[in-house]
């Protein structure tokens, strides 16, 4: 019976001392909205009498509201931020880009508030390869049937080579002459000849 009762004293000792352990930080949170990346909203929560990361789960909503009041977006969860700090939290959205006015509610493990005007810049995208390709080149302007017609190099090889020893005018001239020289001298010869013999 002695440890069924201490039993029962422990029992409602650890009761008693749960809410005095779980008010130890007090009892709101510290919400600081510290920006966007990506589009992603962050938000730092601590305890707001000592400062320490939250540590347990919260439960809070994220609104925005755009510049001009025109668009609303939300309510969005905070979600552990891997990327930053202990006391780091995110959103999964993003914010689109503009100027937008963004405020988080915590609503446990305590009550706590927090707001910021948050701008978004206009991210360029990617282009689509590394290095751009040739350009094609424009289709010829001169008409079908009246294209002109370049020499094709054997061609114009052939028409700028010089002609081949004895096949030019000049050559056949030349021989020519010689042959006609050829057949005086031979003819004057003959006449010689006969002169003397008659003689």
């Amino acid at each position: 019976m002695r440890v069924a009762f201490q039993a029962v004293l422990t029992a409602v000792g650890l009761i008693l001392l749960s809410p005095a352990v779980a008010h130890a930080h007090g009892d709101t949170v510290k919400v600081v909205v510290t920006g966007q990346r990506e589009g992603h909203v962050t938000a730092d929560v601590t305890w707001e009498n000592d400062g320490d990361a939250v540590e347990e789960a919260v439960a809070a909503t994220v609104n925005a509201v755009s510049a001009d009041g025109a668009r609303t977006l939300g309510p969005w969860r905070l979600v552990r931020d891997p990327a930053a700090k202990p006391a780091g939290w995110t959103t999964a959205e993003a914010l689109p880009p503009g100027t937008w006015k963004v405020s988080v509610d915590v609503g446990f493990p305590a009550l706590g508030h927090g707001e910021l005007e948050v701008g978004v810049p206009v991210v360029d995208p990617a282009p689509a390869s590394g290095t751009p390709g040739p350009r094609p080149t424009a289709p010829s302007s001169t008409p079908t049937g009246t294209q002109a017609q370049t020499p094709t190099p054997t061609s114009a090889a052939a028409s700028e080579a010089p002609a081949e020893p004895g096949t030019g005018p000049a050559v056949w001239w030349t021989t020519a002459g010689v042959a006609a020289t050829a057949l005086t001298g031979a003819a004057v010869g003959i006449l010689l000849r006969r002169r003397r013999a008659r003689g």
